[in-house]
């Protein structure tokens, strides 16, 4: 994985240097479970195809099992993807302007994205709960048990929250 953007050596001191230190580990173990996902859901797909077309026999879970996985490494992988700065940004304005004005703006941004991201972890997490207590199943031909494939969506995007507040906190918003 990419070394995390330099950060200001100010807000790496103290409690806030903390949080953020705790965060871009948070992430980058995120990172790796999103890459291992994905990996499984690859490796499943190419077991899905041998079985399928080589073998000419059905096949029942992979396909399910590939888009919970898949899915489930791109929310995990969304904390790293902020810390790194590789999300897809639209800066011409507020580079254009530049100061006060682009970090006020990047401020705004980040306080949006922090909202939106924290609102989703908690509906999520509710709906994880709700699957789990209501021992909800996908209603396929595999039929497992839906909240652990929504499990991944309340743990990534809580901790796309708490990036967000590492971010913020940085100052590099």
């Amino acid at each position: 994985m990419a070394p995390a953007t330099t950060h200001n050596a100010l807000a790496r001191r103290g409690i806030i240097g903390g949080y953020i230190r705790v965060m871009d580990k948070l992430s980058r173990i995120s990172a790796y479970l999103a890459c291992a996902m994905f990996i499984a859901g690859v490796l499943v797909i190419c077991q899905m195809v041998f079985i399928r077309y080589l073998l000419g026999m059905s096949t029942s879970w992979q396909t399910e099992f590939t888009i919970f996985s898949v899915t489930a490494a791109m929310l995990m992988g969304s904390p790293y993807v902020l810390m790194t700065g590789g999300h897809v940004a639209i800066t011409i304005v507020p580079d254009a302007l530049g100061g006060i004005t682009r970090t006020i703006m990047r401020l705004i941004a980040s306080l949006f994205g922090l909202g939106f991201c924290a609102a989703l972890a908690y509906a999520s997490w509710i709906y994880v709960f709700e699957a789990l207590h209501g021992e909800w199943t996908t209603g396929s031909v595999w039929n497992p048990p839906l909240w652990p494939a929504l499990l991944p969506m309340a743990v990534g995007s809580t901790l796309l929250s708490l990036q967000y507040v590492a971010e913020i906190l940085r100052g590099e918003s």
